[in-house]
This record gives C-alpha cells, sequence and structure tokens, in this order.
C-alpha cells in the first residue's frame, strides 16, 4: 500500500471512550491504522497492538486563548479574581501556584465548544488549550500567550501524532514507519516512561519537558498536588547518540512503552526509555507516590 492510500484505511483520533471500538475494528482488520493523540494513548496498549510511527512532533506548549475584551493580555496583566478554564488537572496545579491571583476552573467538551464558551459568553477570562491543536485546526491566530517550560510543563506525548496499527502486520508497520521521526520518538519513549514507572495518568498532575541536543536527551519531569501546593521537579539526562544497526532477529520488533520503531537504533531507544525509568525512581524516592496518592484521592472524591 503506497503512503498516499493510507486514508482508505485509516481512522482519525476519537475521545478515550471511543479507543475499545476501535481497537475492535483494528484487530478485526475492518481498518489497518488508527491516528490518534499519543498523550491519548495509555503507556501500555493490550496485546497485539503496536504504535507503529509517531510524526514529527508540532509544538507541544501549552496556549492561552484570551476572551476578546482581554485580548493583547497576558495572564500575569489579568485583573485578580480572573477565571481561566482548563479541564486539565496538570495546567491547573502549575498555574495555580504560579498565578496565584487569579482562579481556576472546569470547562469541558471540544475546542468548538469551549471556544464558544469563551467567546460568547462571560465566565471565563482565558482558557487553556494545547498550542498543537489550536494550530492543527487553522486556530493559530487565537493564541494570545504561549506557556514556556518555566510557566507550564506540558503533557506526556503532548503535540505528536501516534498511528497504531496490529503489532504483527509486518506490511503496515513496514509501511508506517516511514513516518517515524527519531527525535519525536526518543524524546516521547522517555516521557512515558517516566509516566509508566510513576503509576501516572490523566487523574493525576505529572508533567514533563524533553530536549534533544548534541546526542543528549534532557528530560525534566515533575508531580503535583492538586492545587500545586506541593510538588517535586527533577531533570536528568543521557546519551542517545548510538549509529543504527541491523537489528533483524527474534529483538526485531521489541516495543519501548508501546512504541515499535526499527528504524530509529534500539540502543538509543533502551537509552531513552532508562531515563524515564530513573528519572521517575529518583522522583518516588523523594515522595512522589504520597503526592500523586493524595491527588488521585482528592480527584476521584470531586
Amino acid at each position: 500500500m503506497h503512503l498516499k492510500e493510507m486514508s482508505k484505511s485509516c481512522l482519525f483520533s476519537l475521545p478515550p471512550l471511543a479507543f475499545v471500538a476501535l481497537f475492535g475494528h483494528l484487530w478485526l482488520a475492518v481498518v489497518d491504522l488508527v491516528v490518534h493523540s499519543l498523550k491519548d494513548l495509555p503507556t501500555s496498549l493490550p496485546p497485539g497492538f503496536t504504535i507503529g510511527a509517531v510524526c514529527k512532533r508540532e509544538n507541544p506548549l501549552d496556549a492561552v486563548v484570551f476572551h476578546p475584551k482581554n485580548c493583547g493580555k497576558t495572564l500575569s496583566l489579568l485583573p485578580e479574581k480572573s477565571v481561566i478554564g482548563t479541564s486539565s488537572l496538570r495546567r491547573a496545579a502549575q498555574l495555580k501556584k504560579k498565578f496565584p491571583q487569579l482562579e481556576f476552573r472546569d470547562i469541558r467538551g471540544n475546542l468548538n465548544t469551549r471556544l464558544k464558551k469563551l467567546d460568547e459568553k462571560e465566565d471565563f477570562s482565558a482558557i487553556i488549550l494545547a498550542a498543537a491543536g489550536l494550530k492543527r485546526m487553522g486556530w493559530e491566530n487565537r493564541i494570545g500567550q504561549l506557556l514556556s517550560p518555566e510557566d507550564c510543563l506540558y503533557a506526556v506525548g503532548q503535540g505528536a501524532l501516534a498511528v497504531e496499527v496490529r503489532a504483527k502486520d509486518q506490511e503496515i508497520l513496514n509501511m508506517v514507519s516511514a513516518l517515524h521521526d527519531a527525535d519525536t520518538v526518543l524524546r516521547c519513549i522517555a516521557e512515558r516512561a517516566f509516566m509508566k514507572h510513576l503509576e501516572g495518568g490523566c487523574s493525576v498532575p505529572v508533567a514533563v519537558n524533553t530536549m534533544l541536543k548534541d546526542g543528549q536527551l534532557y528530560l525534566t519531569g515533575a508531580v503535583y498536588s492538586l492545587d500545586g501546593s506541593d510538588s517535586l521537579k527533577e531533570t536528568m539526562q543521557t546519551s542517545v547518540n548510538y549509529p543504527q544497526q541491523n537489528e533483524d532477529g527474534p529483538n526485531d520488533d521489541v516495543q519501548h512503552v508501546g512504541i515499535t520503531a526499527k528504524n530509529v537504533p534500539g540502543q538509543a531507544q533502551e537509552a531513552a526509555e532508562n531515563l524515564g525509568v530513573e528519572l521517575a525512581s529518583l522522583l518516588l524516592s523523594k515522595g512522589a507516590k504520597h503526592i500523586l496518592s493524595v491527588a488521585r484521592q482528592l480527584n476521584d472524591a470531586r
């Protein structure tokens, strides 16, 4: 199958509640691949499935979209008690600590719905969304402020698209592997390994920032209490400067936190995964498990 024909066997990303149906269609070969936002995929996929491609990452940062009356402002310039909308525990925890003069409330719905709630009502002074989603929808002009990693670390896998396939379908695996972006693969493996070892998820505030420079992979990871008052944050790095080798054989389809990337050096993938595990272990040794456990309990009780 030529890459141009991919759309014939591809379903675009759907909300998490639709994952079971998508897995069923993929398993039964009704479709040959499914495209997701990587941040929505669990770090452990069901048996028989793998992420066959991780595409080049869009900007992973969070963005502020302001109510029309606040155009030209930044979060720090909004009046005290201004209400900011976000459905993300991660964003709310970090921004409550950074901007204690502001109030943060849940806002639900897809991008269209959230923007409509912002523009047509007076409930919110601004909302926080992923910059990548706004750009892909052609709404980049709505971005009033990009939040730097110093203001708000982003979600694991944010900004990257993942192509999920059947793990043993070599024809499809080989086809979609051309879509892999090596830098994005290594960064996301480290991020997903960090999340997996922490046993984190969308129900707790876990955040990351990664950078690949001169063969060194840098990973910053953090955990937060729901109100941002308690947190742990550390940075580690490792070399991923390994040559591609002929790795055909019994390990040619090895997965790293659900990702199969035969065209990315296996040693580099192992190093990235180990980096995530080691950083998570460091935070756990400093009390991350307690912070996340309390956050999970409080979130479940809401």
